[in-house]
């Protein structure tokens, strides 16, 4: 080691307070950028894991393939497995406990099915032939002596067809189509059906790839190519070598070569969106860019902390630097001093940190391993997952940040020369004109603050530094805050408008005021509203549609007819209690709304929509206004007649007031070309009464309650027939579960974010005011006192804030807009300045500003004035 290195060194040891807090901004540094790669290859590899465990591996689908096309299939070098799948059909079940459920779903997989697929088996064993069958649960459940491991069934299996109607014709009918029932009439029935006989082998858990709604308990059985022929109705699902973004163009390939139709294939894109190589997913590009903007912030501020604590070092080593270049230290040697500090502790600080960002995540994974699986609903803990790839990344933007930090300080110092270096000159601005003030500021805050200014003007280099520190710090903050905001806000948009914690569908015998005056005195609930809702629709003028609506009309315009568009309306009536406890909520006066005259009612002028911009999670969530207008216009109603088609005028409603206030229990719509209108019961009825052919109207009772589940036990009590109840409890549980998880991970991130900041102020201030030291101890010997003294730092601290806060603001408010263009990927929604943060972190600067500087004032007030004036080196 040559000898400027060791001085380096020494220097380092030298200056343990400052070469630990800049050891320590570098491993918080590391460890949150580790923390961030990390946290997204983790949740991208939980997601990847629970497609897996809820609907098998497997990546492309080949649609009604014979058993010469499934050779071709697995005999192509990237199949590594292939999986046949067969849906056998439907027979009746009439043993069912569950009126929805009357049928049972025969599946049929090969061996690759049955470790590919997840199938769970509880007793006996998986079937070997085709005459073999595994049954679910809940048939043993039903009838436990027929269905019992060894005997035998004979099931009349047959295709489910929807019967033809007025609206769709004839369609089969799969198992993601719930049952169709109108007036406990079904409207399918089994064709083509077929007698099949079977010998259960065992008993299986209900599969997590069965619908909830799906109207056949499953049962499943075996095939292979021996039992396929050329018309067999069965499924290839292959399960790749390799998954990258080439499988989409090869799979057309082994189509082609196979003889298939390219029409006939189809991907599991929820499973390669995790693995990323979907070719157009709006949640992945959030989460990307989302996570990019943050690591940026993060590597900006980590930047900002190192280069800080290297350029304070090259201003306390000047002098050492100079008396080096004196006795013949050349450029190359004092910019490689600077480097090599950089390289030292960089060599110390990014295993620290790459280790403490992993064990960070590993406890919080830890934590919320707990609750995962309530608020997700996942069945595999989430996993600190560690790619090669991502610690080299980590490791190369570490060290290219500490070179950032390190190249501007290094140039200074091989720029310094020996005589301005030992004479201390060159951060000195002494012209009259670089220290000139307004003579305003002497006249409004005194000569003190005329000081305090010249001072910060004097050692123009020092106060950069603290004020870029600052606006590092308020971006930090406020663009992580807004992070926080954003998700919070997309999470909310996610979930259903429910504010209520029950909900009974009022039908048959329990329309009555008895039932619902039963259930509204029941001791638990504590409110409880009857709504009645119907579906209208209205032509709105072109002009007054959503400018979304507007949109979508240029790039088709055959959607107006007339110059009108036709929207979907739901009418809510609210009973007279429900409807005066909303007027008093949204501020209207209760008569103006039950004034029946001009039919009045509320228009919700905001809510969330869904627009399709593909398929499943690709789909964008927008918060609008759903059509432009103003209280006091009329909204034509009109009711489709179902027997001719025809759109029939009811009447026309006046918009009372706009509000985005929901009532218990009413939705806001999940689709642009929807209107959500809120009226009294008269007028409820007054449109009822209008329509002239068969009206379809609903009505529920929604219910808050002190102990929901008492509740749902008296009103079954209650009920003289089957009531449909919906207990919300565990929903909303689960939401505030899923809210708690987002916050442990983002106001972990804003924690460690304030702790670079503190650490990047303090030393960066209490450092300056070290080097000043010999200044204040001057401005003492001409007779400042104490009082004044005070006064001039406290204005120094004032100036820091204003200065900081004029230049961090704007710049947090340009992130802030990057962080909501990033996020309306897949939710879309207005920008709007998030206030209180900005109040707190304008409070928060001068707080820690005055803080540190009274804490660093502290440590040199007691300094004897002569004997600092005699010290060469502070």
């Amino acid at each position: 080691m040559n000898i400027i290195n060791k001085l380096t060194i020494r220097h380092l040891k030298q200056n343990k307070r400052r070469t630990l807090v800049t050891i320590l901004g570098t491993i918080i540094s590391v460890a949150m950028i580790t923390a961030v790669a990390t946290l997204v290859i983790s949740f991208m590899d939980l997601l990847e894991r629970q497609q897996i465990a809820d609907h098998g591996e497997w990546h492309v689908q080949y649609h009604d393939i014979s058993s010469a096309e499934a050779a071709e299939i697995r005999e192509d070098e990237a199949t590594a497995d292939l999986i046949l799948s067969g849906d056998r059909g439907y027979a009746e079940f009439n043993e069912s406990l569950n009126s929805y459920k009357p049928y049972v779903f025969i599946r049929e997989l090969n061996d690759s099915g049955f470790e590919n697929i997840p199938v769970t088996l509880q007793d006996g064993r998986l079937p070997e032939s085709p005459d073999e069958i595994v049954v679910s649960e809940e048939i043993v459940a039903a009838d436990d002596e027929t269905y019992a491991i060894g005997e035998e069934i004979v099931l009349d299996v047959g295709t489910r067809v929807m019967l033809a109607n007025e609206q769709e014709p004839e369609r089969p009918l799969q198992q993601q189509d719930a049952l169709l029932v109108e007036e406990e009439e079904r409207q399918e029935e089994l064709r083509d059906v077929s007698e099949e006989a079977y010998t259960i082998v065992g008993v299986i858990e209900r599969p997590t790839w069965e619908p909830s709604w799906a109207p056949g308990y499953t049962m499943l059985t075996y095939t292979d190519e021996s039992y396929m022929s050329e018309e067999s109705d069965v499924n290839g699902l292959v399960v790749l070598d390799r998954v990258d973004r080439s499988l989409f163009g090869h799979a057309n390939d082994v189509a082609d070569a196979a003889g298939i139709e390219r029409g006939m294939i189809s991907f599991n894109n929820e499973l390669l969106r995790f693995m990323g190589v979907s070719n157009n997913d709006n949640l992945q590009t959030t989460l990307y860019s989302l996570a990019a903007i943050i690591m940026a912030v993060i590597i900006f501020g980590s930047i900002a902390l190192i280069y800080n604590a290297f350029a304070i070092s090259v201003s306390e080593r000047s002098r050492h630097l100079g008396m080096l270049a004196s006795v013949g230290a050349t450029k190359k040697q004092k910019r490689n001093s600077v480097f090599f500090e950089g390289a030292v502790i960089g060599l110390i600080s990014i295993p620290i940190g790459i280790g403490a960002g992993l064990a960070g995540l590993g406890l919080t994974f830890a934590f919320v391993n707990r609750i995962l699986n309530e608020a997700l609903n996942v069945s595999v803990p989430l996993l600190v997952t560690v790619t090669p790839w991502m610690i080299v990344t980590v490791v190369l933007i570490a060290g290219l940040t500490i070179f950032i930090s390190t190249y501007m300080p290094a140039r200074k110092a091989s720029k310094i020369s020996a005589i301005d270096a030992i004479r201390q000159t060159s951060d000195m601005k002494l012209t009259e004109k670089a220290v000139r003030n307004s003579p305003l500021v002497r006249k409004l805050f005194g000569f003190e603050a005329e000081i305090g200014l010249k001072n910060m003007k004097r050692n123009k280099r020092k106060y950069q530094v603290t004020v870029f520190s600052l606006v590092v710090s308020i971006i930090l903050f406020l663009s992580v805050s807004f992070f926080t905001e954003s998700i919070t806000k997309s999470l909310e948009m996610s979930q259903e408008d429910i504010n209520y914690d029950i909900q009974v569908m009022l039908d048959g015998e329990n329309q009555g005021e008895d039932f619902t005056g039963a259930v509204a005195s029941l001791d638990e609930v504590t409110s409880a509203s009857v709504v009645r809702e119907a579906f209208f629709t209205a032509w709105i003028e072109e002009e007054n549609i959503s400018t979304f609506l507007q949109e979508r009309v240029e790039e088709t315009p055959e959607l107006l007819q007339e110059g009108r568009y036709q929207y979907q309306v739901n009418v809510y009536g609210l009973n007279d209690g429900a409807m005066r406890t909303y007027a008093e909520e949204i501020g209207v006066e209760p008569g103006q709304l039950t004034d029946n005259s001009d039919a009045p009612a509320v228009l919700i002028d905001k809510a969330v929509h869904i627009v399709e911009v593909g398929s499943g999670l690709s789909d964008k969530r927008v918060e609008a206004a759903p059509i432009q207008t103003t209280t006091g216009s009329q909204i034509g109603l009109f009711h489709e007649n179902v027997e001719t088609g025809d759109q029939d005028p009811i009447r026309a409603v006046t918009v009372e007031a706009m509000t985005d206030t929901l009532p218990t229990g009413v939705s806001s719509g999940g689709g642009l070309g929807q209107l959500t209108l809120i009226v009294s019961e008269d007028v409820y009825d007054q449109l009822e009464a209008g329509v002239e052919h068969e009206f379809f109207s609903n009505s529920y009772m929604y219910l808050d309650s002190s102990d929901p589940a008492q509740t749902q036990e008296d009103i079954e009590a209650i009920s003289n027939t089957h009531t449909y109840i919906y207990n919300v409890e565990q929903s909303r549980n689960e939401q505030g579960q899923l809210v708690m998880l987002m916050s442990v991970f983002t106001y972990g991130f804003i924690t460690l974010i304030t702790l670079i900041s503190i650490a990047n102020i303090f030393n960066t201030i209490s450092t300056s005011i070290s080097l000043r030291k010999r200044e204040f101890a001057m401005l003492k010997s001409i007779g400042m006192t104490p009082k004044s003294f005070r006064k001039m730092i406290n204005y120094e601290s004032i100036f820091y804030g204003i200065k900081a806060l004029l230049y961090g603001v704007p710049i947090s408010i340009g992130i802030m807009y990057l962080i909501h263009l990033s996020v309306t990927n897949t939710f879309d929604y207005g920008f709007t300045l998030p206030w209180m943060s900005l109040l707190y972190v304008g409070l928060a600067v001068f707080a820690i500003v005055g803080a540190a500087m009274l804490y660093s004032i502290s440590k040199i007030k007691k300094d004897n004035i002569i004997e600092t004036l005699k010290q060469e080196n502070i």
